[in-house]
């Protein structure tokens, strides 16, 4: 998927994370990324992992690079233009499904960054914290995604990462993120559930981001192409717990899942695609986590 070169993303809340915390004790490599991933890679509770769980306000700023952040040839040309970008598109995805819904930040950190949940590394992940309702963001990230967990690396499967924390923005306002908490594992647990959600919302914004405008009304992106959704589908299935616990522990055990099987997140995704409507992703109160077939 690429930006229009004319659309103005210059109002997309995206901002760069100051701090440097490091409340999380854990090594390199793919051992950190794996920790990360199982407790609350895309959006689990933060507050489990992070340090402490504080409720300070995070540190962060505008910095000249995203202020430089102004067309869609810089969001194509940048992966941080990129997620600012795909934030102005979010935004006016959302704002017409739920006008009542708060706004929402991303930020971008490298390193570490303070937030209202505590302090966190970049070995976290992408997560979203319900405290402060901001979205972190590492882009460095990606580097993993595609080199140790599998996805192809492609624009898109940068921005699905995005729309699924976004995902649980809309859960925190909706009341749905709770059952996270509430259920903490298996394979029809509540937080399996909630990250199937998130997935599905994803989905939806993809089925109407073509539709998206600046402030303006200019569209921000060109149509999709099937190798965009493929992209999107090779990250949804890197980050499923059974991908993940084949590599690391050589076996699959479904009672310790928090996320879902690469089938279920790339189906579900699909469900909220093909749709394009949110209002089909109700994982909560599905029979069974199974069922993104309809």
């Amino acid at each position: 998927m690429t930006f229009r070169e004319n659309a103005n993303i210059s109002t997309g809340r995206a901002s760069r994370g100051g701090g440097g915390g490091t409340g999380l004790a854990v090594g390199g490599g793919l051992g950190a990324l794996v920790l990360a991933l199982v407790v609350l890679l895309l959006g689990g509770d933060p507050g489990q992992v992070l340090g402490g769980g504080q409720s300070s306000s995070p540190v962060a700023q505008e910095n000249t690079d995203l202020q430089e952040c102004r067309s869609g040839a810089d969001a194509n040309a940048d992966v941080d233009c990129r997620m600012k970008a795909t934030m102005v598109s979010l935004e006016d995805y959302w704002t017409q499904v739920l006008p009542d819904a708060p706004a929402t930040e991303s930020v971008l950190f490298s390193g570490g960054v303070e937030t209202g949940c505590g302090s966190a590394t970049s070995a976290v992940g992408p997560f979203y914290c319900p405290l402060d309702s901001r979205i972190y963001l590492d882009t460095s990230f990606f580097n993993q995604l595609e080199g140790q967990l599998g996805a192809d690396g492609g624009a898109f499967s940068q921005m699905y990462v995005l729309a699924h924390e976004y995902g649980h923005h809309v859960q925190n306002h909706t009341g749905a993120l709770q059952a996270s908490r509430q259920d903490t594992q298996g394979p029809e647990s509540g937080a399996v559930r909630v990250e199937l959600q998130a997935d599905c919302f994803a989905g939806a914004w993809a089925g109407n981001a073509t539709a998206t405008t600046d402030d303006a009304g200019t569209a921000l992106l060109e149509p999709l192409s099937r190798q965009d959704i493929e992209s999107a589908l090779s990250a949804a299935a890197a980050v499923g717990d059974d991908s993940i616990q084949e590599q690391v522990q050589g076996e699959v055990t479904p009672h310790t899942w928090t996320h879902g099987s690469s089938e279920q997140r790339m189906g579900w995704f699909l469900r909220g695609y093909e749709s394009g409507d949110a209002g089909t992703c109700d994982v909560l109160n599905a029979a069974s986590v199974d069922d993104f077939n309809g």
